[in-house]
């Protein structure tokens, strides 16, 4: 009895290390790619939803094999970029660098441009190349497991056969992504497909176009107020020949839309959010023992300065400002931004014009302005 279960544990056993065998398929056979291959690649996202690892060509795309003619060396093919020092279509290595590193992709650093503002930046693209054995007397699969360098010939002779195929992997990472901030990005990857020892077989040609937005990071940026509200003095002046007070101070302000300042338009509204009614539709400061007398509030304009026209904001009121994906835009670092970014540059000018000393009550006045700004319901 107990001879007969250890027998049928044994012959389960055997099928058991055969089976994976019996269903490897082997890869078809498949002549590499000749001429110009291109390949575009269109995308949006927002920065708060990030797409993940972007898989240009899958683990294991297969690009050339043939196990019945090694010498067509279809196991050995490698990638080069047209410079090794210029990021422009990619920037690698240029001839077979003959590394037998394996499990790491190579990272081939590539200029993105952002099309409203011509902001550049190399992202890095990881690619990598995965070798076909000729057999599977080498493990359980006729595809080696191990990435190897993009840039290299080598790949680990099976009982002394070299491998029989090569496919790819391309893909752009996560990390890779954060560094593109909202805007239009392009760049192109060209990487050439080559056979030992120098043989140019084909030129593979990857269009990124990125479409990025970041809602969450639409800013009012004072510049000179980073971290914190913004403490104004009207800077007024007192003039003792013609006994009268007036005043102008500018307050620096850039617009981030989160769409790199593509927008149809951004609505800018200024309110008074002081204690008390403003005169009219504009702004005021109060005494700060105030009875609601016209001699206890002064009365301030607000100018808003966009594309060199000058706008009298009014309180409550929403101002428009149209053209804004032609407009000149300032680069600047925002407090809760990893990477810098455009704005519109939209400056103020608070303008009190001159009233008799005589006819306010001394004292130090105060007020509040609030500042809104809307972008458009439709989204890029």
């Amino acid at each position: 009895m107990k001879r007969r279960v250890v027998f049928v544990w044994m012959v389960v056993s055997a099928l058991a290390v055969v089976v994976p065998r019996a269903f490897a398929q082997r890869p078809p056979q498949m002549d590499p790619p000749t001429g110009v291959i291109t390949q575009d690649i269109v995308m949006s996202w927002d920065r708060s939803a990030m797409p993940g690892v972007i898989e240009v060509w899958p683990r294991r795309t297969l690009i050339a094999h043939d196990h019945l003619d090694p010498a067509k060396q279809y196991g050995a093919l490698f990638l080069t970029c047209a410079s090794a020092t210029d990021s422009e279509t990619g920037r690698c290595a240029v001839e077979d660098t003959h590394a037998s590193t394996t499990g790491v992709l190579s990272d081939i650093q590539t200029k993105f441009v952002e099309q409203r503002t011509g902001q550049r930046v190399d992202i890095s693209i990881s690619v990598g190349t995965f070798r076909i054995e000729s057999s599977i007397s080498c493990g359980s699969d006729y595809w080696n497991d191990s990435i190897h360098s993009a840039h290299s010939s080598y790949g680990k002779l099976c009982f002394g056969e070299p491998p029989a195929g090569s496919g790819g992997i391309l893909s752009v990472l996560s990390s890779a992504q954060q560094r593109l901030t909202a805007g239009q990005w392009k760049g192109t990857l060209e990487l050439r497909l080559r056979r030992p020892p120098a043989e140019h077989l084909a030129t593979y040609v990857f269009n990124f176009d990125f479409t990025v937005t970041d809602h969450d990071a639409v800013s009012i940026y004072l510049p000179a107020f980073e971290y914190g509200n913004a403490h104004v003095n009207l800077d007024l002046r007192y003039d003792p020949i013609a006994k009268m007070i007036g005043g102008r101070k500018d307050v620096d302000m850039c617009l981030y839309d989160g769409v790199g300042s593509s927008s149809e338009y951004l609505g800018v509204t200024v309110r008074d959010a002081g204690p008390h009614p403003s005169g009219g539709d504009g702004f005021s400061v109060w005494h700060p023992d105030t009875t609601g007398d016209e001699s206890e509030r002064v009365d301030f304009d607000v100018l808003l300065d966009y594309a060199g026209n000058r706008r009298r904001m009014r309180n409550g009121v929403e101002e428009q400002l149209h053209g804004v994906d032609s407009t000149a835009l300032r680069l600047v670092k925002l407090p809760k931004l990893d990477q810098p970014v455009y704005c519109v540059p939209t400056p103020l000018t608070l303008l009190t014009p001159q009233f008799p000393s005589s006819s306010k009550r001394q004292g130090v006045y105060s007020g509040e302005l609030k500042v809104e700004l809307r972008v458009p319901a439709v989204r890029p």
